[in-house]
């Protein structure tokens, strides 16, 4: 079917979200079309305001509204604590939990030289800093356990021990999420036993 130009530029533009094929695509843009313009335009106006107003939290990396997230600024969290993620979605995962009361260092992805990414085009720099708090006693590297999760908890664990001098512990979930298994689509149970099963490294 050829759609109106309007129409088609909507279902290409609608492809750049994760998991929205062509069909889904589709099927998005002509619910769209069907909603009263008052909900169309609270829709765009709430992408639009997201996209503003957040921003990344100049700690630890996760997103906020102001230049700190409320997981750093809370002063009840665990400042002995860091657990490394790869992505927002993943602190949001160990929240649901109310399991973990650490403070997080996101990312921003994962170290992977087939596809161009290496450890200065992540988040590391801030973590790096964050090593020298006197406070920090554990590092929990939470990157998921696949070829780029290894090389990445690989990288930093080493770049940890150097410049923590061996003072501060680094340790990796295992127990509770299988091999290949990301963390932002495990159940809390499973995140609470990956926590609990953690592995000095």
């Amino acid at each position: 079917m050829v759609y109106p130009k309007s129409l088609q530029e909507l279902i290409e533009n609608l492809q750049v979200l994760p998991s929205v094929g062509q069909k889904t695509a589709e099927r998005f843009a002509l619910r769209i079309i069907d909603l009263d313009s008052d909900v169309v335009s609270e829709l765009s106006n709430s992408i639009i305001n997201a996209k503003n107003n957040t921003k990344y939290c100049q700690i630890c990396g996760n997103l906020s509204e102001t230049n700190f997230c409320s997981i750093c600024e809370d002063e009840k969290r665990d400042s002995s604590l860091i657990c490394v993620v790869e992505s927002v979605s993943d602190v949001i995962a160990m929240e649901k939990t109310e399991n973990y009361h650490g403070l997080y260092h996101v990312l921003n992805g994962l170290i992977s030289p087939s596809k161009g990414i290496l450890p200065d085009d992540l988040n590391i720099k801030d973590l790096e800093k964050r090593l020298a708090d006197p406070k920090l006693a554990e590092i929990i590297i939470a990157t998921n356990l696949t070829i780029e999760g290894d090389t990445t908890s690989l990288y930093l664990s080493k770049l940890i021990n150097q410049v923590g001098e061996g003072k501060i512990a680094v340790s990796r979930i295992a127990h509770g999420l299988p091999v290949g298994g990301h963390l932002g689509y495990a159940d809390d149970l499973t995140i609470i036993k990956a926590m609990e099963g953690r592995n000095k490294i």
